[in-house]
């Protein structure tokens, strides 16, 4: 390494400060001071979630009462049972198989295999890509 000179580092110090305060920040700050040298009684508060993410905890707890007392049971619409019927003898008719049905339609063998046993949420766009492979009306009037 002819011609190199002698490798040299930066030792300088580099100094981190915090962020300025704002000028609103200033303003109050500055008349806190003259209130407190002109001998005033002040009082100074300090918010309990300032400079957080938090939100307030009184609307929280109004959320978290309101699903307390919430007494509906909620669930996702499954399958209904004739539908996983029609679906399945359809399939049998054609003789195909859960996976040549489903790369009939451009889904995975697993979704057919959920609509076959009930437990998918029904989605019109697949029962109508169904319809169309097997040649069946699976919704509306029989």
């Amino acid at each position: 390494m002819a011609g190199v000179g002698p490798l040299t580092q930066d030792w300088e110090p580099v100094v981190i400060r915090k962020k300025n305060p704002t000028s609103a920040a200033k303003k109050d700050e500055k008349a806190v001071n003259a209130a407190r040298r002109s001998g005033a009684e002040i009082e100074t508060l300090k918010k309990a979630t300032a400079g957080t993410n938090k939100a307030a905890s009184s609307s929280t707890t109004l959320n978290t009462r309101k699903l307390d007392e919430e007494t509906d049971v909620l669930a996702h619409e499954r399958v209904p049972t004739e539908l996983k019927k029609c679906i399945m003898q359809a399939r049998m008719d054609k003789k195909l198989t859960q996976a040549q049905l489903a790369q009939a339609i451009n889904e995975k063998p697993q979704i057919i295999q959920e609509y076959e046993s009930g437990k998918a949420i029904p989605n019109q766009q697949i029962i109508t890509k169904l319809e169309r492979a097997l040649g069946v009306k699976l919704r509306g009037k029989k």
